[in-house]
């Protein structure tokens, strides 16, 4: 807990502590080994620092929700640079994944992942799809693009 409250966040760049309580925790260590903090301590002086962090504090936390800001931006820019968009036009050919619900038990591991060949109905927006049997009968509910992949004869 000490750990957790005392090392400073990738995130924000602060310790969860400080952003609480405007200054930094002592470990227990420090309290019983003795340390620079613990032997330099001048209490009047501390009541003054302490009354400037608390009167800094909202912008040590705004500074931190920016910092997370910008952290999560990058953790997105970085994912969907990875992600590749499928889209399909009617017509299409598509191979449906096959759902842990449907899947014939009796096949095991060696069962197929995918069925199909299904036809793109229409798009209702970009990535989700109503798809038809080869027989043009309606699957009863939309299809995801992720669970989608081309049919490729």
């Amino acid at each position: 807990m000490w750990s957790y409250n005392t090392t400073p966040r990738t995130t924000t760049g602060e310790t969860s502590f400080s952003l609480v309580y405007g200054c930094e925790a002592m470990v227990p260590v420090e309290v019983g080994e003795g340390s620079f903090r613990r032997d330099n301590y001048d209490s009047e002086a501390n009541e003054v620092n302490h009354r400037l962090y608390l009167d800094m504090i909202e912008e040590t936390r705004e500074d931190s929700q920016i910092r997370i800001a910008a952290y999560q931006q990058r953790t997105a820019r970085h994912y969907n640079s990875k992600v590749q968009a499928r889209t399909f036009k009617v017509g299409d050919l598509v191979l449906r994944r096959v759902m842990p619900n449907t899947k014939v038990v009796s096949h095991g591991v060696f069962g197929s992942n995918w069925e199909g060949p299904y036809k793109i109905k229409s798009v209702l927006w970009e990535g989700t799809y109503h798809l038809n049997d080869m027989q043009d009968k309606l699957i009863p509910r939309a299809w995801n693009a992720e669970h989608l992949r081309k049919y490729c004869q």
